[in-house]
């Protein structure tokens, strides 16, 4: 408008057919044809034909291109609008120019044609560029989107090959394990139905095995329901997983298969996590295992104390009184093990000669209880 209003009061000798017509009404036409730009992106072809009268009568090049170059970037896709309006543009710019006054020449007119077609050009332009724009940033999201589909198709196949790998697992563990520990609760419970039922000790011994096995067997049931839901026995485990409270059960039946264990307990262990407990079951267990095979008659005790800054467990043999058994040579997993759990939960393991026998030390932090004599 501002613009307008000053070229058509200081340039009074080209104002198209208007020219030499009084200058206020020159000037207001000139400012009302600026604020008819307030409507142009929502009456494009109407604010541009009204441009078009309006230059060719008051000579307004800066509103017309203005008005032009919404048409090119509305109308991007339909070029006979973009070429009418072109050359309304340049008829309208021309007829204002050459009738607008003695002052003109094609110099003036070439620039005010470049001003005027150079604007519809231009909004063309930009509209293509950001349809562009648009259209790369849309390939980008379904590319993203596509690559998200194929991650998570690949983690549904690697589960898919975790949980196949587990449901053989369990095949071999039931097929091997539980095949064979049948065997051996079988013989043992023929034992104490045989000619051998009249020797208690015997009678005794048996049933300590077939109660081992049948505890190993429900144990092996429920490693594979983890492993292999679908082909689990009874679904989820029908017996809470072994934790604190069951230490002393399991001192007993070491004690009953010949060791000498003694248990001290300090603090509450059963206070702690679940998962704690439970590997603090398996620890002891492990421990009494490793005693009984590599140091038979040997005198153990389990120190088991919860303190402010964590659990502490320890298990002392003193060296072997008895014959080994052959089938004590193991592979050493079963320490791995006991320091793998004790990692998981933050904390430590060691294991090693101590004096003439063996000593495992395992401590996991932050895991107090109130303190008690056992």
């Amino acid at each position: 408008m501002v613009a307008g209003v000053a070229d058509s009061w200081v340039t009074w000798w080209s104002n198209g057919l208007l020219t030499g017509g009084p200058r206020y009404l020159v000037a207001g036409l000139a400012g009302v044809t600026g604020l008819a730009l307030w409507w142009r992106r929502r009456f494009p072809v109407l604010v541009a034909v009204v441009l078009l009268v309006a230059h060719t009568l008051v000579f307004t090049p800066l509103a017309l291109a203005v008005a032009l170059f919404t048409v090119g970037e509305v109308f991007r896709d339909r070029l006979r609008v973009l070429w009418a309006f072109g050359v309304a543009g340049c008829v309208a710019d021309l007829a204002a120019a050459r009738i607008g006054g003695p002052a003109w020449d094609w110099r003036g007119a070439a620039y005010s044609l470049a001003l005027v077609t150079g604007s519809l050009i231009v909004g063309y332009a930009v509209a293509v560029r950001r349809d562009l724009t648009h259209s790369a940033q849309e390939l980008a999201r379904a590319a993203q989107g596509q690559l998200e589909i194929t991650r998570r198709w690949h983690e549904l196949l690697v589960e898919q090959a975790r949980a196949q790998e587990r449901r053989e697992i369990a095949r071999e563990l039931h097929d091997v394990v539980s095949h064979r520990v049948g065997h051996m609760v079988m013989t043992a419970t023929t034992l104490t139905v045989g000619s051998s039922a009249g020797d208690a000790r015997v009678v005794e011994k048996a049933e300590l095995i077939g109660s081992e096995g049948r505890a190993a067997l429900e144990e092996l049931r429920e490693i594979l329901g983890v492993l292999a839901p679908e082909h689990a026995a009874g679904g989820a485990p029908r017996a809470p997983q072994p934790g604190a409270g069951q230490l002393p059960e399991l001192v007993e039946r070491a004690r009953a298969n010949g060791q000498r264990v003694d248990l001290e307990v300090a603090g509450d262990p059963q206070a702690l996590g679940t998962v704690v407990q439970h590997a603090l079951y398996r620890m002891v267990q492990e421990a009494l295992t490793n005693a009984n095979k590599h140091a038979p008659g040997s005198e153990v005790r389990v120190v088991v104390d919860c303190r402010a800054d964590g659990l502490h467990l320890e298990v002392v043999n003193t060296s072997a009184t008895g014959s080994r058994l052959k089938a004590a040579v193991g592979s050493g997993s079963g320490l791995l093990g006991v320091r793998e759990r004790a990692v998981l939960l933050g904390g430590y393991a060691e294991a090693g000669p101590c004096g003439d026998g063996f000593r495992l030390a395992v401590f996991v932090p932050g895991h107090a209880g109130p303190a008690r004599s056992a």
